[in-house]
């Protein structure tokens, strides 16, 4: 699967309009604060692009961030203005076509972000094997991906490397695609459908035992939408799968507990996070005004403390007393099933 991976966005698709399926996100779709970045990066490196979300989280400055399956470098140079010349971008990449085009636009892109020096790097490598690349444990901020965790054939050495690579309270903030059921052999081995991203796609119950395994013991859901298959022939091969794509955060924390535990806690968001003056959406269901007491369980008490925004809150409450499970845990699918326009959960 990896020499069918590297043949498909090294040879078969040239630009973005081959895709055969909606799972890249449109510029449309886009927070305005994101898009005077993405206009400071080359058309090449747009053109080639061939994610399915964003992956550009608040609070960035200064941070050293990991992309996996770079690609182009659109992501990158992305996060290269965001974390500003005090902090560093590394880009991984099995595809040596893309990461020619990544690099060939590195000097312009430092000149064009006013830099003096590069802070974006890009490597050929595996992102099962990061141990090959002399990345060094707990090094990261943050590690980001875009749509590639499902091409990986081997997904637990990828969450295995992942959380060697982040410091305590870093994050992995990702996007992929997710089924609603576990892939059958004749669409998991499809190559269309594998490069397509839809075959490598896992059952998001199983991505959640897969997170938990590797030391992620409450995985996050940022934003989610359903995916649809254009192309007819397509459409045929994978009938009666719900594929979405979908944005998830894991934090390296130790402790978190298996469930969201009612501890009375609470916090209040100082509304100081740039671009995010009104509201600080952690996830799906922590959208948590400025200047308000929001209740929250003992994880994402910890989730905000232990981590790069703790300046952000004010924390009202301690763990002395435990009130049992918080009011709106669950474990039924968590995506959303409305596939018309304008839904909820527009783009990951």
């Amino acid at each position: 699967m990896h020499e069918v991976v590297k043949d498909y966005y090294g040879n078969q698709l040239q630009t973005s309009d081959d895709l055969r399926t909606t799972a890249c996100c449109d510029a449309s779709q886009m927070p305005a604060w994101l898009k005077p970045l993405l206009a400071k990066v080359h058309a090449e490196v747009l053109s080639r692009y061939y994610g399915c979300g964003l992956v550009c989280p608040p609070l960035l400055e200064g941070c050293r961030v990991l992309d996996l399956g770079s690609g182009s470098g659109r992501d990158a140079y992305v996060l290269s203005q965001l974390v500003g010349e005090r902090g560093q971008v590394v880009g991984v990449d099995m595809t040596e076509e893309q990461l020619e085009v990544a690099r060939r636009h590195q000097a312009w892109h430092r000149e064009v972000f006013g830099f003096a020096r590069d802070n974006v790097e890009f490597r050929l490598g595996y992102i099962e094997h990061l141990d090959e690349l002399g990345l060094a444990d707990a090094s990261f901020d943050v590690v980001v991906s875009n749509c590639v965790v499902n091409l990986s054939p081997d997904k637990d050495a990828v969450l295995h490397e992942v959380f060697r690579l982040l410091k305590p309270g870093g994050e992995f903030y990702f996007s992929d695609i997710y089924a609603d059921r576990r892939v059958p052999a004749q669409v998991r081995n499809d190559p269309l459908l594998y490069g397509e991203c839809l075959g490598g796609a896992l059952y998001w119950a199983d991505f959640l035992a897969l997170a938990k395994r590797h030391g992620f013991a409450d995985p996050r859901l940022v934003e989610d939408r359903p995916i649809a298959i254009t192309d007819p022939a397509l459409a045929e091969r994978a009938a009666g799968i719900g594929f979405h794509s979908a944005t998830y955060r894991l934090f390296k924390l130790d402790g978190l507990e298996p469930q969201c535990e009612d501890y009375g806690q609470a916090v209040i968001y100082r509304g100081s996070v740039p671009a995010m003056a009104q509201r600080f959406r952690l996830d799906k269901h922590h959208d948590i005004e400025a200047d308000r007491v929001f209740p929250v369980c003992g994880n994402t008490w910890r989730m905000l403390q232990e981590t790069r925004f703790r300046e952000h809150f004010e924390f009202i409450g301690s763990f002395d007393q435990h009130y049992g499970l918080f009011e709106g845990c669950g474990s039924a699918m968590p995506f959303d099933r409305d596939t018309q326009p304008g839904a909820a959960g527009a783009c990951c």
